[in-house]
């Protein structure tokens, strides 16, 4: 028999929001992680805020919010409200009821923006960690270190020489009466007028050049979790420092390693690994390698090597899903900001496939 449509819209709701989802969906256990974290750092959320004035979004719903947005690649701001507003799933998640009014994605913008000012990020980053640690899925020995380009938030065009008075804009104005070519344009004469930061850099030779900042993070090789993230300007030394600065925040004890590629076998990382107790497990170069049998002969050397091309998956999800493969916030602080929240939810889906 055919069914109807009824044209009478019910008037009432008698079944819950909680009762729409799925016991046995995914984003439960992630709803459960994140809740965790949350009441560990709920003390600081107090001190951030005043006790008087007009309520702002609670900031455990900008937290939730900014997560649904990287875990399910929400390209924009003004989108994300969107789907809050009618997706009950996003609504259950966040904590909005059913008849609660969504904020106008300004709004919700601004006070993410005030909160990007703090260092929550650093203290759900931790928090996250630790219940890895609880359930000692993190390597304390065996480390892996690695660095990919981020790019900007910035044109080409934006490019102009520091130096205004010898340099005026075109008479038409605008970006596209701007013509470059020809020019000789250097990080040492010029700079982004969109995002100062940002440097221009390519990735090796043949490659084209482009506005960007670097990202870093520093793995553990048991099962592949984020342990420490750094953002800084482009540059080849710039990996090596980092990646020292990185393994410098973790404890120190004998038996740890770390793995790299090609490009850390350096004197300068190479020495300073040394310098903390920790052997330094990089890809040896054919000529001119820091680093001799010793090291390249030993079992835990073909580990690491092994190992090491893990890093690669973190840096293939954060830029796929997280929206890391185009930067959408501007300043080194901003990026480093939302760089270290990209890998928490990198870190929460790993810890998900072991709740």
């Amino acid at each position: 028999m055919r069914g109807e449509i009824d044209p009478q819209a019910s008037m009432f709701s008698y079944v819950d929001l909680e009762s729409r989802i799925p016991k046995d969906h995914p984003i439960r256990k992630i709803r459960e992680i994140v809740d965790t974290a949350l009441q560990e750092i709920e003390p600081w959320f107090d001190d951030m805020y005043a006790a008087v004035g007009r309520p702002s979004i609670p900031p455990e719903m900008l937290l939730r919010a900014s997560l649904l947005q990287i875990l399910f690649t929400v390209r924009s701001e003004r989108q994300l409200c969107e789907r809050i507003d009618y997706d009950l799933m996003f609504r259950w998640f966040v904590g909005l009821g059913m008849d609660d009014r969504v904020w106008d994605h300004s709004t919700f913008s601004k006070n993410r923006d005030r909160l990007m000012a703090s260092e929550i990020d650093e203290l759900l980053f931790e928090a996250i960690k630790k219940q890895a640690y609880s359930k000692r899925l993190l390597s304390r020995d065996h480390f892996t270190v690695d660095g990919t380009l981020l790019e900007a938030s910035a044109s080409l065009k934006s490019f102009k020489h520091k130096d205004k008075t010898k340099h005026e804009p075109p008479a038409g104005g605008g970006d596209r009466e701007v013509n470059f070519h020809g020019q000789k344009r250097s990080n040492a004469t010029h700079e982004s007028t969109t995002d100062p930061d940002s440097r221009l850099f390519r990735k090796g030779p043949g490659k084209e050049a482009k506005m960007t900042y670097m990202g870093h993070i520093l793995t553990e090789n048991r099962n592949g979790f984020i342990l420490e993230t750094e953002v800084t300007t482009s540059g080849t030394k710039q990996e090596w420092d980092a990646g020292i600065s990185m393994l410098a925040g973790q404890s120190t004890r004998p038996g740890q390693t770390i793995g790299a590629d090609k490009g850390y076998d350096t004197g300068d990382f190479v020495i300073g690994c040394r310098t903390f107790g920790v052997t330094p497990h990089v890809a040896a170069k054919k000529d001119g390698s820091a680093i001799d049998g010793r090291t390249t002969g030993t079992a835990g050397y073909a580990v690491s090597q092994r190992k090491r091309k893990q890093v690669e998956e973190c840096f293939g999800w954060m830029k796929t899903f997280g929206l890391m493969h185009k930067l959408r916030h501007r300043g080194r602080p901003n990026v480093s900001w939302m760089f270290r929240l990209t890998a928490t939810a990198y870190n929460i889906t790993r810890l998900k496939a072991f709740a």
